[in-house]
């Protein structure tokens, strides 16, 4: 499998994303448009962020921080969060267990 082979979905808007799915997690690569915004949620999955491009404002538990190229934050099962692009920016999740709604 190669990523160019891979349609890009708009998840929400904003944030088109390539889905990646093994038996127990799925890996998500992200272009997000710059002042894209996801809202408040959480979910069981756990999750892993990667900032690979860009300049993006997550925030966690009621904690924001401003992510550049480089970064990784931890989302734990059930933890409120939210974000937003400053910028244009790639990012890739991984979840666990897999994001049977991005199939």
């Amino acid at each position: 499998m190669n990523l160019s082979e891979i349609k890009s979905k708009e998840i929400m808007p904003g944030y088109h994303g390539k889905m990646v799915h093994a038996n127990t997690m799925s890996w998500v690569f992200w272009d997000v448009e710059k002042d894209a915004e996801v809202p408040e949620h959480f979910h069981i999955h756990e999750q892993i962020m990667h900032v690979v491009e860009g300049t993006f404002e997550f925030t966690l538990d009621g904690k924001t921080n401003i992510y550049h190229p480089g970064d990784v934050v931890i989302i734990p099962s059930n933890a409120p969060h939210s974000g937003k692009a400053l910028t244009k920016c790639k990012l890739m999740d991984i979840f666990s267990p897999v994001r049977e709604e991005y199939r």
